[in-house]
C-alpha cells in the first residue's frame, strides 16, 4: 500500500533552530512594550490641548501645581480615556486571537461573530425598557447580549456535528445585521433612547471616568484566565478536530471555554466603551505576521498589540479634526474596513 506524506508537512525545528527564532520573538515583544509606553505617553499629552512631557510626568508623580491646567487636564481627563484604552484594547485583542483560533477562521472576532452587535443590542434594549442611563448599569445587559448571539453564531454554524468556519464567518455577520437593525429600530422609536444610547454605541473612551471598570474587572480576570488556560489547546485544534482528539484534546469542552472567554472579554469591553470594531480582527492578524501562530506567544502580544490599535486610533481621533475629535470607533471603522476587505480577499483564495 502507498503512502504519501502531507504536502506541506516540515520537520519539527531542532533546538538549534528555536533559539535565534525565541530571541526574535523575545525581542519584538520587547519593542512592542516600548511602542505601548510611547502610546500612553502620546495619549496623555496629546488632544484638543497639547500637555508638555514633563508636565505630564509632574502630573503623574503628583509633583504638578494642583491650579495648573495642563496637570488637571491630564489627571481629570486623559488617565482616566488612557487606562480605559489600555484595558479595552487589551480585551478586544485577546478575545480577538481566541476566538480566530476555536472557530480556525482568519476573520473571526468579537464584530464578525455577532457578539459586539449582540452586547449593544441588549444595552439598547435596556435602556429602552429600564430607563437606564448609566454605564456602570450596562454590564449584565452587554454580557447577556454577547452569550445569546455568540450561541446563536455557533448553532447556525453547526453542521453534521462539525463546526463549519464559513458557515460561522456567514452567520455571525448576518447576525449582526439583523440585530443592528432591531437596535436602531429601538432607537428611532424611542427619543430618549436614541439620546441615551447614540453617543455609547459609537464606540467611545471620552466622558468615562475608571469607576465603569469596576463591575466589568471579574468579567476581565475570568476570561484573561480562560483564555490563557485554552491557549495551548488552541495550537492542537488549528491541525483540526479529529487530530486534535488524537492528541488527547477535548475539543468540545476547549470550545466552551474558548467561547465563554470571548463573550466575557467582549462584553465587558462593548459594557465601558461601545462597540469598537476592527480591533479584535487586525490585533490577532499583525501579531500573527511578527509572533507566528503559536498561540501562547500570540495572545501576550494580542494584550500588547491591542491597545497600541486603540489608543493611536483614539490619539488619531483627537487631532485631525482639533480642536473637536472624532470618537475612536469611528476611527477604527474607517482604518479596519480596508483590512477586512483584503482578509476576506486572502480568505477566498
Amino acid at each position: 500500500m502507498l503512502t504519501t506524506a502531507h504536502p506541506t508537512a516540515d520537520p519539527p525545528p531542532t533546538a538549534a533552530a528555536r533559539r535565534p527564532r525565541a530571541a526574535r520573538q523575545a525581542l519584538l515583544l520587547g519593542l512592542g512594550l516600548a511602542l505601548l509606553l510611547l502610546c500612553l505617553a502620546l495619549s496623555l499629552a496629546l488632544g484638543s490641548r497639547s500637555v508638555p512631557l514633563p508636565t505630564v510626568l509632574r502630573a503623574l508623580l503628583g509633583t504638578g501645581r494642583h491650579d495648573d491646567p495642563g496637570v488637571q487636564v491630564v489627571t481629570g481627563l486623559r488617565v482616566p480615556r488612557t487606562v480605559l484604552g489600555l484595558v479595552v484594547g487589551a480585551a478586544l485583542g485577546a478575545a480577538g486571537a481566541v476566538a480566530q483560533g476555536a472557530t480556525r477562521n482568519p476573520l473571526a472576532s468579537p464584530t464578525t461573530l455577532g457578539v459586539n452587535a449582540g452586547a449593544s443590542f441588549a444595552v439598547v434594549t435596556a435602556i429602552y425598557a429600564l430607563h437606564l442611563d448609566q454605564p456602570v448599569q450596562y454590564v449584565w445587559f452587554a454580557v447577556a447580549g454577547a452569550a445569546l448571539a455568540a450561541c446563536a453564531a455557533h448553532a447556525m454554524a453547526r453542521r453534521t456535528g462539525d463546526l463549519d468556519p464559513t458557515r460561522l464567518a456567514l452567520g455571525g455577520t448576518v447576525l449582526a445585521a439583523v440585530l443592528t437593525s432591531w437596535t436602531s429600530a429601538l432607537m428611532l422609536a424611542s427619543r430618549r433612547t436614541l439620546d441615551e444610547a447614540r453617543f455609547w454605541l459609537v464606540g467611545s473612551l471620552d466622558g468615562r471616568g475608571l469607576d465603569v471598570l469596576t463591575p466589568v474587572l471579574p468579567l476581565l480576570l475570568v476570561g484573561l484566565l480562560l483564555a490563557l488556560a485554552v491557549a495551548p489547546a488552541l495550537n492542537a485544534l488549528a491541525l483540526g478536530d479529529e487530530a486534535a482528539q488524537a492528541l488527547g484534546v477535548p475539543v468540545a469542552r476547549i470550545r466552551v471555554a474558548a467561547g465563554l472567554a470571548v463573550v466575557l472579554l467582549a462584553a465587558a469591553a462593548v459594557a465601558v466603551a461601545g462597540p469598537i470594531a476592527f480591533v479584535g480582527l487586525a490585533a490577532p492578524h499583525l501579531c500573527r505576521v511578527l509572533l507566528g501562530d503559536d498561540h501562547r506567544l500570540l495572545l501576550p502580544g494580542c494584550l500588547i498589540g491591542g491597545p497600541i490599535l486603540l489608543l493611536t486610533a483614539d490619539v488619531l481621533g483627537r487631532l485631525v479634526v482639533r480642536p473637536a475629535e472624532l470618537e475612536v470607533g469611528i476611527v477604527t471603522a474607517f482604518l479596519g474596513a480596508p483590512l477586512l476587505a483584503v482578509l476576506a480577499r486572502r480568505a477566498t483564495r
